[in-house]
């Protein structure tokens, strides 16, 4: 088993990775920037050390600092969590050279699965529904229009190195499509330095759906069954849920079987998730695969009663699987709150926490960094605490969530608690009936 890890990451999911170290025997080293230095994550590891100012470039994205933290440690492997350096295939190279042990798939895998091009093709080869478009790079615009005139509008342009909706414009008409042609590759070169653009068929009314894998050393696999991600704003989840209100059982394990397929193409290693988007007719679609742990891994947590960062981090250390897969038992369902002012277009909200109390109670979960006279900086993600419950159904399930939203207080900043208040009152919500382009059009 390992010894000490770092944990290349902050806030939460930080927090998360060292709690489940502690319960393993396993020694942790935090990483922080200067902005960080009073926060939990610091506080709670074994060791900490500091990798540079606020800037992401300069401390969480510089693989150099996080590097030399982990030879003065002695740290023998590097947890990267989610974000920052989670799917930097470089990252887990340099790894793999010093010999530090890279808790995720190899830098081969990443890449084969970081590549949308390169994803769906390996799909197509596995036997996985993939969503109808071009066969690899549009060259210019040209070319892009004929291949949308072939598969029909509408159509999405999405950048290949893409990621949280960059580089993504989905184009109506052939009249619209040279100006969205242009933003999307000027938004993908700026976001990602790469400005190769795709094109595939938009599906109209889908919902996300995502099943959640985990794949040993010695090609074994096994899904966890699926989560639902459809409750999103400008393609940033906001609500998930396990398992989906769409999905019927035998829809379940049809999805479940191709995500296995998937994995199984690139042999994978780790805990990881792949995406698909069904559309109305309960039509499922690849759409991704992330080759690291989520933010939303929580909720399969709850409904599997299943440690999946400690299956992470056993099979980093070359412990198999069972490779038997797993259906939900009950309900869960996590809503993000974020430092963010829902009344004002969700314009972000950083400051002084000056007032907290978390909810608590039977079936009710809380993952956060944050406490009381804690200062949200300005510099990362807006998010600031998980709040999952779980219940024998998915209608309890609502009810315990509108019960732990209520005792939620956070005062000094603007957060989106009363976002989540509001839909978890929506009928439209309460009854499942619901896609990606829901919060679009839902006012409260």
């Amino acid at each position: 088993m390992l010894k000490k890890i770092l944990i290349a990451n902050r806030g939460e999911i930080a927090l998360r990775i060292i709690r489940t170290s502690k319960e393993m025997g396993i020694k942790t080293v935090a990483v922080y920037s200067t902005a960080d230095k009073e926060s939990l994550h610091v506080r709670f590891a074994d060791e900490a050390v500091c990798i540079g100012p606020p800037q992401s470039a300069l401390s969480y994205l510089s693989i150099s600092n996080i590097m030399a933290a982990a030879e003065i440690t002695d740290a023998d492997a590097i947890h990267p969590g989610y974000g920052f350096l989670a799917e930097n295939a470089s990252f887990a190279e340099i790894c793999n050279d010093y010999k530090i042990k890279f808790i995720g798939p190899t830098a081969e895998m990443i890449n084969k699965m970081g590549d949308k091009i390169t994803a769906k093709n390996t799909m197509i080869k596995a036997g996985v529904p993939v969503i109808p478009g071009s066969d690899g790079l549009i060259e210019d615009i040209a070319s892009g229009k004929k291949i949308a005139k072939k598969i029909g509008y509408p159509v999405i342009l999405k950048a290949t190195a893409g990621g949280g909706g960059k580089g993504m414009r989905i184009v109506w008409s052939e009249d619209a499509f040279d100006a969205n042609w242009d933003s999307a590759r000027q938004e993908a070169k700026a976001a990602f330095s790469n400005d190769g653009i795709y094109i595939e068929k938009f599906i109209e009314e889908p919902r996300h759906i995502e099943v959640q894998i985990a794949g040993d050393q010695y090609g074994k696999v096994c899904h966890l069954s699926e989560r639902d991600c459809s409750v999103q704003r400008r393609h940033q989840k906001l609500v998930e849920e396990a398992p989906s209100p769409f999905l019927d059982d035998k829809m379940r394990k049809k999805i479940g079987n191709a995500a296995i397929k998937a994995a199984k193409a690139i042999n994978y290693e780790s805990v990881g998730t792949v995406e698909f988007l069904v559309d109305k007719h309960k039509q499922f679609y690849f759409m991704e695969m992330n080759t690291r742990i989520q933010v939303e891994h929580t909720v399969t947590e709850e409904v599997m009663d299943f440690d999946l960062v400690k299956e992470q981090i056993k099979i980093a250390a070359g412990v198999p699987i069972t490779g038997k897969s797993y259906f939900p038992n009950g309900h869960a369902m996590e809503c993000r709150i974020n430092a963010e002012d829902p009344y004002n277009n969700f314009r972000p909200s950083p400051g002084k926490i000056t007032a907290l109390h978390t909810p608590k109670g039977f079936g009710v979960r809380v993952d956060t960094h944050i406490f009381a006279n804690y200062t949200v900086p300005p510099y990362y993600d807006s998010m600031l605490a998980k709040v999952i419950v779980r219940a024998p159904t998915r209608q309890e399930t609502i009810e315990r969530m509108k019960r732990a939203l209520d005792e939620f207080i956070i005062e000094g900043i603007k957060t989106t608690i009363p976002f989540h208040q509001a839909l978890m009152k929506n009928q439209q919500f309460i009854d499942g009936d619901f896609n990606t382009g829901f919060i679009n059009d839902f006012e409260f």
